[in-house]
């Protein structure tokens, strides 16, 4: 996962679901994409196991306002956001458990 830090906060109604207490896993993924449901079972446990952080998934196809707005050229792509809604962390492909984890320790 690559660190970076954004001047953009997401919101509620820009994602459509509430962000977790503590930081919040984006998950931007498509129907047929094969890495995209297993980055889907990876994000859920994750947010299962670490209080205050939630995962919402976002169809790709269906906002490509914000997959514009967010610079997203692939999926999946993850953002893990902090407690205000700020990116601190953007990553491409299926993440491993170990690094969603560690990356989470950025936005806590």
């Amino acid at each position: 996962m690559t660190g970076i830090r954004s001047a953009v906060s997401l919101d509620a109604a820009t994602l459509g679901a509430e962000l977790g207490e503590r930081a919040t896993l984006v998950e931007f993924s498509t129907a047929f994409c094969q890495p995209c449901r297993a980055t889907r079972r990876v994000l859920t446990e994750v947010a299962a196991l670490v209080d205050g952080v939630a995962h919402i998934e976002i169809d790709a196809e269906e906002r490509l306002d914000l997959v514009r707005a967010l610079g997203v050229v692939r999926t999946p792509t993850v953002l893990v956001l902090d407690r205000a809604g700020r990116i601190v962390r953007r990553a491409f492909g299926q993440p491993r458990k170990a690094d969603v984890i560690a990356a989470l320790g950025q936005a806590v």
